[in-house]
Order: C-alpha cells, then structure tokens, then sequence
C-alpha cells in the first residue's frame, strides 16, 4: 500500500463531503486504499486557513431527508493526511507525484480548466491552468520511471475523464513525443459524475450537506477504486445517470423556476416552500409521473427514473435546505433550452409522443 496514495487537487466543500469523507468513512471498515493529500492548486490567499485546518480533520454535517426520516449528524472526517499549496510546496507535490501517488481526483472550477497564456510556458507557471499544471507535474513522475498513474476528475463536465485528458495532451503539445505517448496510452483516465448538494461551509474546514450522495464510476480497464463506500458505483456507461440528473433534478428545478417566474415571483423562497405547498407539490408528482417518466419508459429506462423521482423528491423537500430559487433562476432561458426543450427532443426520439402541457406551458412563460 502506498503511503499516501490519492493525490486531490482542490480544497472545494464539495470534495470535503463527497470524495474525502468516502474515503474516511471506507478507511475505518479497511476498505480504502490509503489518505489523500490535498493540494490547493488555484493560489487563493482567501482558502490559506482551510489548507492548514484540513489535516487536523474536520465536521461534515449530513440535514435531510432518508425514507422519510429526518436525518441531522455529524462526520468526523478523517482521511487527509497532508495538505499543500501547490504554489509554496510544488518540491512536496512534484515528489509525492513522482513516487506514492496512484489516484490523482479533482474538483476544479471551469475557469480553472480553460487555457491560459502562461500554459506555453517553459517552466512551471502558477498562472498556468489546471490541466497545464498536471502536465508539467505528469511529467515529472514519467522521468522519473514512475508507473502509470490513474487521473479522476470530478468536474462537472460530460466525459470529464477525456476531457481532461485532451486538455492535458494539448497543454503537454510542445513536449516530448514518448511522454505523450505515455499520457495516451498508458494513464488511466477515468469518467465519473458525482451528484450531492453541499449547502454551506464551516469555517475554517468542513461543510454542511444532505445525505444523498452518488459517485458514478465508468468501468474501464485497469481501473482503480479509491475505496469501496455505499455511494459509489461501477458502471459500463453513465449516461442513463447522466440523463436521470439533467431530465429529472435539473428539469425539475427549472419547472419550478418557471412556475414562480409566472406567478411574479411571489409565494416561494425555497425550493422546501414549494413542496410544502400541496398545490405545487401535486404538480411537480404530476409532471414526473405523466410527462417525465414516459419518456424513460420509451427509452427503456423507466426503472431507474422511478426510483430516482421517489428520491428526487425527498431531496427537494430537505427542510434543513436553504436552495433559493432565484438562484436557481440564473441563466433560466438557457436551462430551459438545455433541460426542458432537451428533453422534448430525447423523449420524442425514442417514440414518447404524449403530451406534456406543464413543460409546454414552462416553455412558453417568462425566460427570466
């Protein structure tokens, strides 16, 4: 076993509820493959405290719903053995890289994932973006005779293993022709989706989230698992998840969007507020039951989508969960193009020609 085998770029909330405690949580039952270092890649001066305070370990607070019990306890988060800024510490990582590490994870920002100028510099940049800065420090490891290493991105971002992998490849474009290779060829790049709300921080490191969570894995070969943790599943192709996220949780928060936008934007707050309303509640079952789900039936997926409606609902009726639906709002108009009219069109492929008057009315109402 190595000693610190996982490798974590990013010191977001979200990997601390998600990934981190997983791996915490599968470390006391003996079934991860080691800690993780973290490394906090962006050089934020506001996220100093939190890099200090992750390996002291920290609180992840779990509020909501399960089966209909209420649900409010406290994690103790266990699994970071080591925590570094990439920009004082880049010896320790370079290193660590070189020689421990067989996972590399990731939960970077999309502006973190876009090119940048300093990408095409000669030496190692901390201007440079993410995928740049994992070239250079790939690289390191490959002179180093390291043996392939395995990189899981959690980004939210369709096929984000192979994403990440041609941003690599193009941020690597001008170095040697054997480390490319390498990267093609022998670094195991893997595609996941991960689904969990994280609501708030705690100060200086932890979070509060709902219990619901998912890290889907796509099968491929020489795939590593971190650890092995009830939220985690292996599958041959992520698309129906990805399907059931966008066409059943997205789709459901932007109805209700469009629902409150119609109605002046009065009556609601909360995503909470409107399961509580008998009225709002009944429509959204509704839309689920008679013009969502028979479009997964048509395609053949209409089992997961039930199940995945039953929890969809209760996450959305979290009463610990302050989800604001005007923060939901931003960029409605796109989100009815993508979720709703998307929809449409996927349903109608697969030979789901019912009618669906609360998306059609959705559609036609206000855009912001």
């Amino acid at each position: 076993m190595s000693t610190i085998p996982i490798l974590q770029f990013g010191t977001s909330r979200f990997l601390q509820a998600h990934a981190d405690l997983f791996v915490s949580e599968a470390m006391v039952a003996g079934e991860a493959i080691g800690p993780i270092a973290v490394v906090q890649s962006s050089g934020d001066p506001a996220r100093a405290q939190r890099v200090g305070a992750l390996a002291k370990g920290y609180d992840v607070r779990l509020r909501g719903l399960r089966d209909g019990d209420k649900i409010d306890e406290t994690v103790r988060v266990k699994s970071i053995a080591r925590a570094f800024s990439l920009s004082t510490d880049r010896v320790e990582v370079s290193r660590l890289l070189a020689t421990d590490v067989r996972i590399v994870v990731s939960n970077t920002s999309e502006a973190g994932l876009a090119p940048q100028p300093a990408d095409r510099a000669a030496d190692f940049d901390d201007a440079m973006s993410y995928p740049a800065k994992l070239a250079y420090l790939l690289r390191e490891r490959f002179a180093a005779g390291g043996e392939p290493i395995q990189v899981m991105p959690t980004e939210l971002v369709r096929n984000n293993g192979q994403t990440l992998r041609n941003l690599v490849l193009d941020a690597a474009s001008e170095m040697d022709d054997a480390y490319r290779a390498w990267l093609r060829e022998e670094v195991v790049w893997v595609n996941s989706l991960v689904d969990r709300i994280v609501s708030e921080a705690i100060e200086p490191a932890g979070a509060v989230a709902e219990p619901y969570a998912l890290w889907a894995i796509e099968d491929r070969p020489g795939l590593l698992l971190p650890c092995c943790h009830p939220a985690i599943q292996v599958v041959a192709d992520l698309g129906p998840i990805e399907r059931r996220k966008l066409f059943i949780l997205n789709l459901g928060h932007t109805w209700m969007v469009s629902r409150w936008l119609a109605r002046g934007r009065q009556g609601a707050t909360f995503v909470r507020d409107l399961m509580t309303d008998r009225e709002a509640a009944g429509e959204l079952a509704a839309l689920y039951s008679e013009e969502v789900l028979p479009g997964f039936v048509a395609a053949g997926e209409g089992e997961g989508a039930e199940a995945y409606i039953h929890v969809t609902m209760e996450r959305f009726a979290n009463p610990f969960l302050d989800h604001r639906l005007e923060d939901i709002a931003q960029n409605h108009g796109t989100k009815l193009g993508s979720r709703l009219s998307a929809f449409l069109d996927w349903a109608r492929l697969h030979g789901d020609r019912g009618a669906k008057p609360r998306l059609a009315a959705a559609l036609e109402g206000p855009k912001a």
